[in-house]
This record gives structure tokens, sequence and C-alpha cells, in this order.
């Protein structure tokens, strides 16, 4: 989290979760780190914690071997440094969790310092209000700070993507944002095939582990709202007790 935008956001109070996942997120990283498979080491510390498929979820978007988390967020591109730069926007990806955000649930800062959701709906997605004011805020952000033309991508499979596709092309006609909206049956694909001046904003690990530099719209977003802390939840960084995770061993084995 070196960017000034998570610098930001670190200066409020942000939420934690319960004890439980707190450790958990700390014993993944140390398995992570020692090699261990991501899914494995999240089934082994999901059943010593008897954590439930929802915070598992939470552990594998946000939980990161420490060399991996780094070289992320060295990708990171400030908010104020897109000035005539072309960005290409994951669309559904930004626009979910700026809703989750909007909505008032749960939104995480992962160990790579880009903040996701944790609905997991995206097939099951519709639009809402809040889907249109997502992509408002989301234009006013990259006009506030000069972005060149931008490339919004919709998952074509997705309910309703060609609705939300002509109203983001008519919200950037009455704000002056130029670019275009497309929808594709492969957006990661084409987000992945993104030149080396270009911008992703995007959260994808598997986008963001593709491409050069990333920006998190989300975060920049949310770095400006003093009461961003009321959804927010960090799962911290704190250093493995190697004796509990020894011990978790032994009791597996036992099993």
């Amino acid at each position: 989290m070196t960017s000034g935008d998570q610098d930001k956001i670190m200066c409020f109070n942000m939420k934690y979760p319960e004890k439980s996942l707190i450790l958990a997120a700390r014993d993944i990283r140390y398995l992570l780190e020692q090699g261990y498979p991501k899914s494995s080491a999240i089934r082994f510390v999901g059943d010593h914690y008897g954590l439930e498929k929802s915070r598992r979820y939470i552990l594998s978007r946000n939980v990161l071997a420490p060399d991996v988390a780094s070289a992320r967020n060295r990708k990171r591109v400030p908010c104020t440094c897109i000035r005539d730069r072309h960005i290409l926007i994951d669309g559904y990806n930004v626009l979910i969790t700026l809703e989750s955000y909007l909505k008032g649930e749960e939104i995480w800062i992962g160990d790579d310092g880009f903040i996701r959701d944790n609905r997991g709906i995206f097939r099951s997605h519709v639009n809402d209000k809040d889907t249109f004011r997502s992509a408002g805020l989301m234009l006013s952000l990259l006009r506030a700070n000069a972005a060149g033309e931008i490339t919004v991508i919709l998952d074509r499979q997705m309910s309703m993507s060609g609705q939300l596709a002509m109203a983001i092309r008519q919200q950037m006609a009455e704000t002056g944002v130029r670019g275009q909206v497309i929808t594709s049956g492969s957006t990661d694909h084409d987000l992945k095939k993104a030149r080396s001046c270009d911008i992703v904003a995007s959260a994808d690990e598997v986008i963001i582990d593709a491409v050069v530099e990333v920006i998190d719209i989300p975060a920049c977003i949310i770095s400006g709202d003093q009461h961003s802390w009321k959804s927010l939840y960090s799962l911290g960084s704190v250093q493995p007790d190697q004796q509990e995770i020894q011990k978790a061993k032994e009791d597996n084995t036992d099993k």
C-alpha cells in the first residue's frame, strides 16, 4: 500500500473482522511464503479455524504471498497520474465493487493494496440505480484527473450488459469523457492484451499479473470519502504463530 491513494484510505479507521479470520489470513500468508498452493493453504487453515465458505472466499480474494503482493502493488498507478493516458476498464469488476461501497456492504483491502468486494455475484448481477451511480462516479474521477480516451469493456454474457453500455455511453457524452464502451465475450483476454502504454483498471488478480500498469478506481473514489471506514475492512498483516501452525498440522495428521 505505497500509493498516495492507499495512504489516504489508511488514514481512516478501517474495520477489522473477527479474530479467527485475521489469524487465518496470517497463517495463510506464512504457508504461501513457504510454497504451499493457495487452494491447499486456504482449505487447511480454513478447516483449522472452522471458517464457513463465505469467509474462505474473502481469504482467497485478498490474502497473498508477500512477494506476490509487493509485485502487484508496484504496478499501481496513482489516480493523479493518468493525464492523457488511455485507460482500459474492466467494467463489471470496477462497477460491482463501487456498488458494494455505495450499498454499505463489505469491501476489503487486499494484501496487494487493491480494493475488492465480497459479493461474489457476477453472473447474477442486475443493473440498478447504484450501477448507474457507480458509472457516474467512475467517469467523474477520470474526467477530474484528465484521463485520455477510455475503453470500458463489459462482459457480454452478463444480464442487460447492452443496456448498461448504452447508459455509460450517454454519461460519457454528458460529462465530456472521450472513448468507447464495448461488450465482449472474452473480457479477460481483451484486457490482458493491453499495450504497455495503457493503464488497466481492474482488481482481478489474473489481469493485474498480466499487464504493466493498473489503476484501482474504487480506491481512488473511496479515498476521498471520510466515511469509507464504515464498510472498509482489512485483514491486517501480522507475523504467523508458527507454534499454532505446527499444532494444526499435527491435528490434521491425527485425523
